[in-house]
């Protein structure tokens, strides 16, 4: 059951973060104002919706799909939070600053870190959904 979750939530993730993702939050998510906030957690907000969706397409018509209400809402929960956090890319910057990945971050490595650890909490997500 895991790798179909894992499915599920990386399509989801995809949807969210490419054709679902507005010019003006992928600009803004991470400015330092209410519209930034508005902006990254509407972004959020979205994930939560499209991996909620995938997971219920995934749960009808999969075999191996069952789900569980409360930790779906955990890990909904979990995907809409740490998503909000690592867009505000000070994570992803903080990391590749003090592990030596400076100079890959000013050479386009940053988006490479991001979509990491997003695909992290994915796995996080469908661990705690397939358990």
């Amino acid at each position: 059951m895991f790798a179909s979750l894992f499915v599920l939530l990386y399509l989801g993730h995809l949807l969210a973060d490419y054709p679902l993702q507005t010019d003006h939050q992928a600009a803004h998510k991470a400015d330092h104002s209410a519209a930034g906030w508005a902006a990254n957690l509407t972004h959020a907000a979205t994930h939560v919706a499209t991996c909620a969706a995938a997971l219920a397409l995934g749960a009808l018509f999969l075999d191996d799909v069952a789900l569980s209400m409360p930790v779906l809402v955990v890990a909904l929960a979990w995907i809409g939070a740490t998503h909000a956090v690592i867009d505000r890319r000070w994570p992803v910057q903080w990391w590749m600053n003090h592990t030596g990945q400076a100079s890959w971050a000013q050479h386009g490595g940053a988006a490479h870190v991001d979509q990491t650890a997003h695909i992290l909490a994915l796995v996080l997500a469908a661990l705690a959904l397939s358990a």
